[in-house]
């Protein structure tokens, strides 16, 4: 049984970028091979970079899902309470439309 690592409560608190709330294995994956190693690399990042840069280095489109889950993850790193992902959908879709 895998026991997940336990969610930063803050920013302060986060050293992985598994416990950034709403970040699994997989994302955390998915960010090292964007060049994020540590929470402290989202600070001041673009999350629309971030998944635009996912797309081109997997070479499909990720689901529009993956940018809501960025923005959080950024704006958790800027010291806003962690939230789940899809409280980012609405915003998401009134920035950035259809991605």
């Amino acid at each position: 049984m895998t026991i997940k690592s336990p969610k930063a409560a803050s920013a302060a608190e986060c050293r992985s970028l598994e416990q950034l709330p709403n970040i699994g294995p997989s994302l955390a994956a998915d960010l090292r091979l964007i060049g994020i190693h540590t929470p402290a690399e989202l600070r001041g990042k673009d999350p629309f970079v971030l998944y635009q840069k996912l797309c081109a280095a997997t070479g499909q489109r990720q689901d529009p899902c993956v940018l809501d889950t960025f923005m959080a993850a950024t704006d958790f790193m800027r010291g806003a309470p962690a939230a789940p992902w899809w409280t980012y959908t609405p915003q998401r879709k009134a920035l950035f439309g259809q991605v």
